[in-house]
């Protein structure tokens, strides 16, 4: 269970990566902070390309650094926006790759949280690890 504080954390962890992300075309800045079983926090930022599908989203970039370092395990992962927007169906996909429990908290620019739920709750039917067995 994610007490208090560290969704805190997570949540102002979020807002500073925020800042570095590079949006020149969409304008929409989001900033992701994972926190993984370990007690780790990953952030990270959307980075976007004049050649639209070379860009990445925050909450992949933060999963990817996390992936990269070993860390397989998540707990919860904020994703914070201007106005509190929800993953992309993409990163729905990579987080349910290590875990449909995971707890997705959904928070705007002052750091409220708009929604938070596992996973499960944003991709009902996940195509998961286990599928493939």
């Amino acid at each position: 269970m994610l007490n208090d504080e560290m969704r805190t954390q997570l949540i102002e962890t979020a807002i500073l990566a925020r800042r570095w992300a590079y949006c020149p075309y969409s304008k929409y800045a989001v900033g992701a902070a994972l926190l993984t079983a370990s007690g780790k926090i990953y952030d990270g930022v959307n980075i976007e390309n004049a050649a639209y599908p070379s860009g990445i989203c925050a909450e992949r970039v933060a999963i990817f650094k996390a992936v990269s370092e070993g860390e397989r395990e998540f707990e919860a992962i904020v994703v914070l926006t201007e106005n509190g927007g929800s993953p992309c169906g993409a990163c729905r996909q990579v987080i349910a790759e290590f875990g449909v429990e995971t707890l997705v908290i959904l928070a705007d620019k002052d750091g409220h949280v708009v929604q938070e739920a596992p996973l499960r709750e944003f991709l009902p039917g996940a195509f998961t690890p286990k599928s493939l067995s």
